[in-house]
This record gives C-alpha cells, structure tokens and sequence, in this order.
C-alpha cells in the first residue's frame, strides 16, 4: 500500500476533521496553467525526480493555487525524509522544501476534482470551520491520493486549509 502523509486526527467536526501534520518535505512544481491541466503538468517532472533517485510514492498528489493561473503541484516524501537526505534535482523546476508540522482542516470525498467540486467542497469546509469558530489560515490545497486510471466512484480526494486551534 502507498504510504500517505501522516497525521493526527485532533478532533472531528461533523464530516471534517482538525489534523496536526507531521513535519514533512515537499518536492514541488510551480505550473502557470489553468486548473485541469496544472496537475498533469506538474507530476511529470516530479515523478522523474522519485524514480530517478529511488524514492518511494506517497500519497496524496497535492495542488495549491498560488496565483490566478499559477499552481504548485507537490510529492511528500516518505515520512522521516530530511532534507539532506535527499538529492538535489536535476530539473530546475523541481524545489525541495521542508514543511514543519502545523494543524489544518480536511473535508473527504469521493469522484473526480474538477473546478466546480473544489470551490463547493472549499465553501462547505469554510462554512464549517466559521461555525465552529475555527479560523482557516491560508488557501486549500487539493488532495488527490488515487492515480487517473482509477474509475471515479472509487477515487478518494480531500481540500485541506491551514488553520487555528
């Protein structure tokens, strides 16, 4: 089974639940594209950059919007990676970079992210969060933890937003 990042679940809030993150490191790929192309365009130089130096898959794939057309799309590597640990890339685009454990929300659900899922899975986690009085601290990051050759009834997906105790 492919590793995922790991967590814990400091408390569940309905269909949500308030993680703290383990401290991690990300390989990352800034994309300027438009939604439905930004992933594809950044795993590609990531999946290069694992298979070329022998690190194992994780899951999740991960996008963060990052300007109007600008995304970064990011690989965690296995858990207990250190920076130096790790190779320099040989692509340019790829940036390794080390996350410190933080708390953040995640709501789950299931079938394909396009565009118009994210934004009504993004408000139903906010609308959430300002319920119970949480303050989100920072812009979703879209999970995707199933390849693209999975049918769309099976897939597993979350948004992810930063947040406050």
């Amino acid at each position: 089974m492919t590793e995922r990042w790991r967590y814990d679940v400091v408390k569940k809030i309905g269909n949500i639940e308030i993680r703290k993150f383990h401290p991690s490191v990300f390989a990352d790929v800034t994309v300027h594209s438009p939604f439905n192309v930004a992933g594809n365009l950044g795993f590609r130089p990531l999946v290069t950059y694992i298979s070329q130096n022998q690190i194992e898959m994780t899951a999740p794939v991960l996008q963060e919007q990052v300007g109007e057309h600008s995304w970064v799309v990011s690989f965690v590597m296995p858990e207990g990676t250190e920076l130096s640990d790790l190779p320099l890339p040989k692509n340019s685009e790829v940036r390794l970079r080390h996350v410190p454990e933080h708390l953040a929300a995640a709501l789950s659900f299931g079938g394909f992210t396009s565009w118009k899922t994210i934004a009504t899975k993004e408000k139903e986690l906010r609308e959430s969060l300002d319920r119970a009085g949480i303050a989100a601290a920072g812009s979703i990051r879209i999970a995707r933890f199933d390849p693209p050759w999975k049918p769309g009834f099976l897939r597993h997906n979350e948004v992810v937003i930063p947040c406050g105790d």
